[in-house]
């Protein structure tokens, strides 16, 4: 490794030359799967390795790779993501390409003999197409054709469509003779920044279960209707709203969540009662039981606001994948190497989805999480600190050095 200083300098010119793709006028970035904008991030991330003698190469979904050694068949995959949300933030995903490309120049300089390869997949988040991981997934096997050849883009294109005139494969094959897989992400949550801690290793990822809620009442006039006379959806909204809140409270201390995050009311006028409603709920945690139990819950206090409200309440499924977890000796290695570097550490799980979720029943997975400003992410105030992404990333590259 060189000096500190000079690796910041590094981290600091990649970071600044992705800076302004997708920039927004309130100062955020748009960069969806799929789109131009991820194109270019890409394109600017294949100058990186071709900067240092990299060798550079595209999957067949568009995911690009930059490697030390692609003779080696059995390598060490350090992956994350380029693309972002709706006026996002500039550090999801973006901070575990650097760190990525800073360990490839730390094992090149140390002239370290391992195999390591840097992945940038498409399409993590959800915003463009409705569903997230959409690189990673397709060639893990966890997604599948028949999951996304129908989706389609904020832009009415049909990713079908994007496919076929960029010249992917909607049934890639199997990724395969990667020994482990290793991801840096900005933490997203407040719990580094709460206890001061500079490094989190990651236990295990939540797995998601999200639900549409459809509430028929019956829209009628504001004035004219007497209140023993109504039957308001957005009301059985309201109670629905806090008795979810009430669920995910008591089964928080299995590390669960619950959150009605979408409300479409209609008419959504002024002088009418609200006659329909739809929610839109994810509930996560890391715990399959106590997952469960929240959604039994929640089906029973549906039946009960259906029933003394007389409204009609209506639940879809629309997603829900596992709880996954991280290899349990590549958290102890990792946490020996943050010891042994001095560099603060806690176990602990993730409430975010990442695309380490694809990798576990491939090879052994970790995640490695660095703070972020008051946990703000999705948002044009999402910050980490270079420092930080400079301390992920030794923690991970004195890891592997332990695996030459």
């Amino acid at each position: 490794m060189t000096s500190k200083r000079k690796d910041i300098k590094y981290l600091e010119y990649v970071f600044n030359k992705f800076y302004e793709i997708g920039s927004t006028n309130s100062g955020g970035v748009t960069r969806l799967g799929y789109s131009k904008e991820e194109d270019e991030m890409h394109n600017i991330f294949k100058c990186f390795g071709q900067e240092e003698n990299f060798e550079i190469y595209v999957d067949e979904v568009g995911n690009t790779y930059v490697a030390n050694d692609i003779t080696c068949k059995e390598h060490y995959l350090i992956g994350s993501h380029l693309d972002s949300v709706v006026n996002g933030g500039r550090y999801d995903g973006v901070a575990g390409i650097i760190a990525g490309l800073m360990i490839l120049k730390w094992a090149k300089e140390d002239k370290v003999k391992i195999p390591i390869r840097v992945v940038a997949f498409r399409c993590e988040e959800s915003s463009n197409f409705g569903l997230c991981t959409i690189g990673s997934g397709l060639i893990t096997k966890k997604i599948d054709k028949k999951d996304i050849e129908n989706l389609v883009a904020k832009n009415g294109e049909e990713l079908k469509e994007v496919f076929k005139e960029k010249g992917y494969n909607l049934s890639p094959k199997k990724i395969s003779n990667v020994k482990q897989y290793l991801e840096l992400h900005i933490e997203q949550g407040k719990v580094l920044e709460e206890f001061d801690v500079k490094v989190g290793i990651v236990s295990d990822i939540a797995g998601p279960r999200r639900f549409n809620i459809y509430i028929q009442g019956e829209a009628e006039h504001s004035g004219a209707t007497p209140m023993n006379m109504r039957f308001d959806a957005l009301c059985a909204a309201s109670e629905f709203i806090l008795e979810l809140e009430k669920i995910g409270q008591h089964e928080g201390d299995k590390k669960s969540v619950a959150t009605v995050g979408v409300v479409n009311n209609l008419p959504n006028v002024i002088n009418v009662i609200p006659g329909e409603v739809k929610l839109g709920v994810d509930i996560r945690g890391i715990d399959t039981n106590s997952l469960d139990t929240m959604e039994k819950r929640m089906k029973e206090v549906i039946e009960y606001i259906s029933k003394t409200r007389s409204v009609k309440i209506f639940i879809e499924k629309t997603s829900q994948l596992p709880p996954v977890k991280m290899s349990l000796h590549m958290q102890k290695k990792l946490s020996e190497c943050s010891e042994k570097l001095k560099i603060s550490h806690k176990v602990m799980p993730s409430g975010a989805g990442h695309d380490a979720m694809a990798f576990p029943e491939i090879c052994d997975t970790a995640l490695v999480f660095i703070p972020c400003y008051k946990g703000i992410s999705h948002n044009k105030n999402e910050f980490a600190s270079l420092d930080s992404i400079f301390d992920g990333a030794r923690v991970m590259y004195e890891y592997l050095k332990g695996e030459v």
